[in-house]
């Protein structure tokens, strides 16, 4: 008997099972994002409680680590399948997040959102990479704009929590752990543990995705171990390089040069190891080989930078230039926040019906550009329904880009190359959210250096982030000192918003290399749902003239074959 073939337009019914492992992976993305988004908005609160003069290191620490293990968390869900790695990442971000809540001082915290970056790489890797699992590349879209739902969600209340914690002296909830009478809503009850248990329960109960055989020695020996320490060592050199340009060393010093050069070679050196000697190579040089590939994945960073430079220092606007509490900075961003989710489920849902990727993608672009350019225009005094419209139409750029860039990445190569084009396209998107914010930081120390008055800055800690420990001195200033103060702010980000700016428009440019393919229709059969389901499934008894066979996992109904002896095809009934 012939293979079964539906048709390669047919689009199964999504059963319990399906939406249960989509909800798991949703609360699994909002968990960590809101994390990021929490802690960005607390992040002067923090630095001033802890005297961290490193304030940069707070976000920088967390994506440098989780940045560093995505090619190995992709390839770990290769070697011993999706819900080990998953239910492990979960583990690592709860137990981090634990540690950076209970910190009494730098070394503490920096350590904690290590550990928590670590698990926080991992779950998004594993998020990205069990959709594809389960849903073929030309419906994908709108389930990439769910979670774009879960992104724009917790970007919009993140700030908001964590501008309240900040506010009432409660920040170490943003980062989950019991700290005396800091909490959510409850002494003891922190802000994402509870997220991770749910998650770990639906994980456990239904992601029930293959898991590859083999003893744990030959799965060990199956890791590729140089490539893993060289793209680790190479990352951590470029981060380190990145975070003390212009703010600790001039760029022209030993301290920053010596770092970023290390860090280069070294990544060099990791594409070439893998090219030609990784007998299992993390990154298969058939990644970087296909332009519209290429194109994708430098579109996911030049989105990736503006995008996190908004989210980290948009509210830093409103509470140097417009006075506003960090609650009231954190529902401020709104604009951009609210405006991705329902961007990215439209694009998604036009890539889906269309299945073409480059209209929503160009269009995006575009919106973006012309959305940052009008932010450079905002002044110290400009009103805050302006700079809530500009944001309104850089967000919706955002949204069709963000959820769009996915599919130029993996419409070239084979379905069985996903866990790897994934497990590189968010270590893309990592690496570049951590120059996102060594660049703004940096922009900003330089600028508002050169920019605050002489009198203001004197009296500033020595060695201090400039922005991050002149906010909570603004409201005291006496005028015209505090307007000097507000104007210097508003001239320093704008000329982070002309940087940003100026890659976006990369990002724009790259797309123009794109090319415009078809869209899979099937998923890797190797973690196919149904290869787990089926083996404790009792598969009916042959008949005279057909035999049932299970349709799939997630309806559990059947479908009727009908054998036709010496035929080629076979018909396939409706589901009964």
């Amino acid at each position: 008997m012939t293979a079964l073939h539906l048709p390669k337009t047919q689009s199964a019914r999504k059963g319990k099972a399906f939406w249960m492992i989509l909800f798991a992976l949703v609360i699994s993305f909002f968990m960590v994002v809101l994390e990021g988004a929490a802690v960005g908005n607390a992040s002067p609160t923090i630095a001033s409680d802890l005297d961290v003069e490193q304030f940069a290191w707070i976000g920088t620490a967390y994506g440098l680590s989780s940045t560093a293990l995505l090619p190995l968390s992709g390839g770990l869900a290769q070697i011993f399948g999706r819900r080990p790695v998953m239910l492990v990442s979960l583990a690592i971000f709860a137990v981090g997040g634990a540690l950076s809540g209970a910190a009494n001082g730098s070394a503490m915290l920096f350590a904690g959102r290590t550990v928590q970056g670590l698990g926080g790489g991992g779950v998004l890797t594993l998020s990205s990479i069990i959709l594809s699992d389960i849903v073929a590349l030309h419906e994908r879209g709108l389930y990439n704009g769910i979670l774009g739902l879960a992104w724009s969600a917790a970007s919009g209340v993140g700030p908001v929590i964590g501008g309240s914690f900040a506010q009432n002296g409660h920040w170490r909830s943003c980062c989950p752990g019991n700290h005396r009478s800091c909490s959510l809503l409850t002494d003891g009850i922190d802000m994402n543990i509870p997220f991770a248990g749910l998650a770990a329960i639906l994980v456990l109960l239904f992601v029930k995705l293959p898991t590859p055989p083999g003893s744990i020695r030959s799965k060990l020996e199956k890791i590729d171990w140089i490539g893993n320490a060289l793209v680790m060592g190479s990352t951590t050199a470029v981060v380190i390089g990145m975070t003390w340009g212009g703010v600790d060393y001039a760029w022209t010093s030993a301290q920053v040069l010596a770092p970023l050069v290390v860090g280069g070679v070294g990544l060099l050196l990791f594409l070439v190891y893998e090219a030609l000697w990784a007998k299992h190579p993390l990154i298969p040089v058939t990644l970087i080989l296909n332009p519209t590939t290429i194109s994708g994945f430098i579109q996911t960073g030049f989105l990736s930078i503006p995008l996190t430079g908004l989210m980290y220092y948009l509210p830093v606007y409103y509470q140097a230039c417009t006075l506003a509490s960090p609650i009231r900075a954190g529902t401020l961003v709104f604009g951009v926040a609210f405006t991705v989710a329902p961007t990215t489920i439209v694009a998604g849902a036009m890539i889906t019906v269309t299945k073409r990727y480059r209209p929503p993608i160009w269009i995006g672009w575009v919106l973006l550009l012309v959305g940052q350019g009008l932010l450079t225009t905002l002044t110290a005094t400009s009103p805050k329904a302006t700079s809530i419209g500009f944001q309104i139409l850089t967000g919706i750029g955002i949204g069709a880009v963000y959820s769009s860039t996915y599919f130029p990445v993996l419409a070239p190569l084979p379905v069985e190359q996903n866990a790897p084009a994934l497990a590189l396209y968010v270590f893309l998107r990592s690496f570049a959210q951590i120059w996102g914010v060594a660049i703004g930081a940096t922009v900003l120390q330089n600028q508002l250096s050169s920019r605050l008055p002489a009198a203001f800055l004197d009296a500033l800690p020595s060695g201090a982030n400039v922005a991050y420990s002149a906010i909570p001195a603004i409201p005291s200033l006496a005028s015209p000192l505090r307007e000097e103060v507000q104007a210097a702010f508003a001239g320093s980000l704008d000329v982070l918003w002309r940087v940003q700016c100026g890659l976006s428009a990369a990002g724009a440019l790259a797309s123009l290399f794109m090319n415009g393919l078809p869209l899979h229709t099937d998923t890797d059969k190797k973690w196919d749902v149904t290869a787990a389901e089926n083996e404790n499934t009792r598969t009916a008894p042959a008949r005279a003239y057909g035999r049932l066979i299970p349709r799939s996992f997630y309806e559990g109904r059947y479908l009727l074959v009908a054998e036709c002896p010496g035929c080629a095809t076979q018909r396939v009934s409706n589901a009964i």
